[in-house]
């Protein structure tokens, strides 16, 4: 009788390893470059910021040999890439303010943020030992995604900045609620959609060859369309209205691979948007910017005219092809470079081929997130990776959109790259949880001999965990 080799599942904790070094080779040698270009000599903290940014990696690196043993190998040494070259640039930017007697500072503390979310983000990893935990709390995260999204509209903690109220402040921290708002939401999401996808899946008519919802399963999608219409009004925040509700419609499809429901969404929120740039100032100015941005009564327009996407485009012109050179071109003449534009300052001094090279990066990783999604066998599981990977690729999308003119800016930051603090707080958290999923897609469990040869097989929870004896949801939870 033949015999079948068992399944050798390898951690690929070494891969992770000699990738981190890849990875910290480019955020210290592009940190280096900086100090090179600018004032001719490396920086003369490259020595404790090297050893901080090493340590914090490798910290990372040992908990998942401890905790998660068969994470995904390459989704912590993207961000750590990602994390590095946004870093060595936020101080190039503060040297160019301070060559202009501007505020600066914003390296420091960035720098501190990393520390922080690396931190926090390894504490997610020990703390959670089962992704599935998280599904007990789905109304639960509902009612605290609700209140981190209207936190900005309270009188005493809400600021408005630039004419968007989306900041709260408490002591002297500042934060932006709405980039941890869209961690609890996708869990919402997830534990909502795994419960009622056949519903949404399987019944209304067809129409034209499309699949369509019946009009009470409609409910869902339209109180989603309503609260992303009140953010956008209210907040005057068109990037989080758009963040959410595509967040929402994406996991929507990924539940009941139904077109239709993409279709619908996409309806609402063009005829919403449409409608609030007509009814409010605020939200048709940003669309005039958009339209018209090289007119001069929209440029010289004070405030809110299109100086500064303008500045932008001018600046990713001037790169050309292969860039300037980090610490060579003029990212300080474009305001909020370190932040909103810093797109537009990495396509300047990087030129368009390492812009690509870094959009690849974001791309690996939301396919990181995806094949997770695929690989673990509960439906929580696949839904809340998937909408992880998704808002990750969307936020890239929605940025790098506006900054190319391709769509209306939103005053969304580019995660891992600008600078903030709450972006990169819950950036690095939608990391840990990826990789916490991933353990439990790549983890292999032996199962009787009678079901599989004795053969082990991927997505079991972890060992000790409190669903350790729950039956495996086979691949037919998701379709």
């Amino acid at each position: 009788m033949a015999t079948v080799a068992p399944l050798q599942v390898r951690p690929g904790r070494s891969l992770e390893l000699g990738l981190l070094i890849i990875a910290l080779t480019l955020g210290v040698g592009a940190y280096a470059l900086v100090g090179l270009a600018t004032a001719g000599s490396v920086p003369a903290d490259i020595v404790g910021y090297s050893a901080g940014l090493i340590a914090l990696a490798v910290g990372m690196h040992v908990v998942l040999r401890w905790r998660a043993p068969y994470a995904d190998p390459v989704i912590l040494p993207a961000v750590v890439a990602l994390n590095g070259i946004g870093l060595a640039m936020i101080y190039r930017i503060d040297l160019a303010y301070e060559a202009r007697e501007k505020a600066g500072g914003f390296a420091e503390r960035q720098l501190v943020w990393t520390a922080i979310s690396m931190v926090l983000a390894a504490v997610v990893i020990v703390i959670l030992r089962d992704h599935r935990t998280l599904r007990r709390y789905t109304y639960t995260a509902m009612v605290a995604g609700l209140v981190l999204i209207v936190a900005p509209l309270a009188p005493v903690i809400g600021r408005e900045i630039n004419g968007a109220r989306i900041w709260i402040h408490v002591g002297p921290a500042s934060l932006q609620p709405a980039e941890l708002a869209k961690i609890v939401v996708a869990v919402f999401f997830a534990g909502y959609l795994v419960t009622t996808r056949d519903t949404l899946a399987l019944a209304g008519p067809r129409f034209l060859g499309l699949q369509l919802p019946r009009i009470r399963d409609l409910g869902p999608i339209l109180l989603a369309w309503l609260v992303s219409l009140s953010v956008l009004v209210l907040q005057r925040d068109l990037g989080t209205s758009l963040l959410f509700f595509g967040l929402f419609v994406g996991m929507l499809y990924l539940a009941t691979e139904r077109i239709s429901w993409v279709l619908i969404g996409a309806g609402l929120f063009v005829g919403g948007a449409a409608l609030a740039a007509r009814l409010f100032s605020h939200v048709g100015a940003r669309f005039d910017v958009w339209l018209t941005a090289l007119d001069a009564d929209t440029y010289h327009r004070a405030p809110g005219g299109s100086g500064q996407l303008v500045g932008g485009l001018f600046g990713m012109a001037s790169g050309g092809l292969f860039g300037t050179g980090l610490g060579q071109g003029r990212p300080d003449l474009v305001p909020y470079a370190e932040s909103d534009f810093i797109v537009a300052s990495l396509g300047e001094e990087l030129g368009l081929t390492g812009l690509l090279a870094l959009l690849v990066l974001y791309l690996v990783l939301a396919q990181r997130g995806l094949r997770t999604a695929i690989g673990v066998r509960d439906g929580f599981g696949k839904l809340f990776a998937g909408g992880m990977a998704f808002v990750v690729a969307f936020q890239c999308f929605v940025v790098v959109g506006g900054v190319t003119r391709l769509i209306p800016l939103t005053g969304l930051t580019m995660p891992f790259l600008a600078y903030g603090g709450s972006s990169l707080l819950a950036n690095w958290i939608i990391a840990a949880l990826l990789l916490r999923i991933s353990d439990s897609a790549r983890r292999p469990a032996p199962v009787s001999d009678g079901d599989t040869g004795g053969l082990p097989v991927r997505g079991a929870p972890p060992a000790g965990s409190d669903n350790e004896t729950e039956v495996l949801i086979l691949d037919e939870d998701i379709r």
